[in-house]
């Protein structure tokens, strides 16, 4: 006898009864959810490093595991050591520069501006804002014991999000094969497809991006000792860190980049401090020109090709709903949610799926991008 099946309506009570308790699991838990996606990332990125420890060396999967966490360590590890040495000599006159650039400022706020007949003395602003930045160390002090908690509580949350990661890693093949098993035949080629897009989309995204600002990290670097931009390393490997900010990481370095550029100057270049800020505007403007053309489309790809307004305001929502940790992961998040959304899209209207012109509309990063396509001559 045949095994009967639900009816339509018991169906849907139950997913919605499901849906209402996931929503509510994630309420309850929403303190695990941030940690819990850092060690997705962090598995997310070191499991292609395991695998190719495990096929090069021909080791365990564990021990390859326990070797990729700890060439990330001594990356993570040794860079700082590195890094830290040049920073203390770019910020050696770090009060000297302050008290110039503080210097400027009085002077600046110190006169009196006429508008419209209007006299406005702007040495009451300038005291309104040493006065308001008391206000705001002021609670800071004393706050030791707290800063010990949160201490504790970060090394706490560190070793959740390393064993989970490391279990991540572990499990991955066991985990997918039993997503498969439970994805019904007729569905599991759209399952396939949308996997293969989405993981594409944050592996571009990662392994890209972390590739997309070393390089504009040194290039910044070599641009600022070459044009005398004070602190020219802190400022490039801040350039390379806000690539991680698309759009909105651009506007933030070129404000920092033009103030110091117009109340400190070049290092060396004997020109006024506005020619020198507006030579600094005029060289960001074009390599974000370059940048955008360029560098994202060879190493990243296109898949991850949003307008600039749906970037920025992704951004915004994902800081609203996540923090700072939906800063930098909106791009990504906005991208999947395309590739769901037109899958939904063409399931409701009975269209075509997937869509023919996808592949040409996404195509993968090229992972030699610093080389040139070789074209072969056609012999007619």
């Amino acid at each position: 006898m045949e095994r009967p099946h639900w009816p339509y309506p018991s169906k849907l009570v139950i997913s919605l009864l499901l849906l209402a308790l996931m929503i509510y699991l994630l309420r309850a838990f929403s303190i695990v959810i941030p940690p819990l996606i850092i060690a997705i990332i962090i598995a997310f990125i070191l499991s292609p490093i395991a695998k190719g420890i495990e096929r090069l060396l021909h080791l365990p999967r564990i021990l390859a595991i326990l070797l990729s966490y700890i060439l990330g360590i001594l990356v993570v590890g040794v860079f700082p050591s590195i890094i830290i040495p040049w920073l203390i000599s770019e910020f050696s006159n770090l009060n000297l520069d302050l008290q110039r650039i503080l210097i400027t400022i009085e002077d600046a706020l110190g006169k009196q501006i006429q508008i419209a007949g209007l006299s406005l003395d702007t040495s009451v602003l300038m005291d309104q804002l040493v006065a308001g930045l008391q206000r705001l160390v002021e609670p800071i002090v004393g706050q030791t014991l707290n800063l010990v908690v949160s201490v504790i509580s970060s090394i706490v949350w560190l070793i959740f999000i390393l064993v989970v990661s490391f279990y991540l890693i572990k499990d991955a093949p066991l985990l997918s094969q039993w997503v498969h098993k439970h994805i019904p035949p007729a569905y599991l080629k759209d399952y396939e497809w949308l996997s293969t897009e989405i993981n594409q989309i944050w592996s571009a995204f990662f392994r890209g991006q972390l590739m997309l600002a070393l390089v504009v990290a040194l290039i910044f670097t070599a641009l600022g000792y070459a044009l005398g931009l004070p602190f020219a390393l802190a400022m490039g490997i801040l350039a390379g860190l806000l690539e991680f900010l698309p759009s909105i990481g651009h506007g933030i370095w070129l404000t920092i980049a033009a103030l110091l550029a117009y109340f400190i100057g070049s290092t060396w270049l004997m020109i006024p401090n506005w020619v020198f800020m507006l030579i600094i505007i005029g060289i960001h403007l074009f390599f974000e020109q370059f940048d955008i053309n360029y560098l994202i489309p060879r190493i990243i790809g296109s898949r991850l090709h949003l307008p600039p307004l749906v970037i920025i305001l992704g951004i915004m929502s994902g800081a609203i709903l996540a923090g700072v940790l939906g800063i930098p992961l909106a791009a990504p998040s906005i991208a999947s949610a395309r590739v769901i959304g037109g899958y939904i899209y063409a399931n409701l209207f009975d269209l075509e799926w997937p869509p023919v012109s996808t592949s040409q509309r996404l195509p993968p990063p090229n992972p030699r991008w610093w080389k040139r396509p070789r074209v072969e001559e056609t012999k007619e």
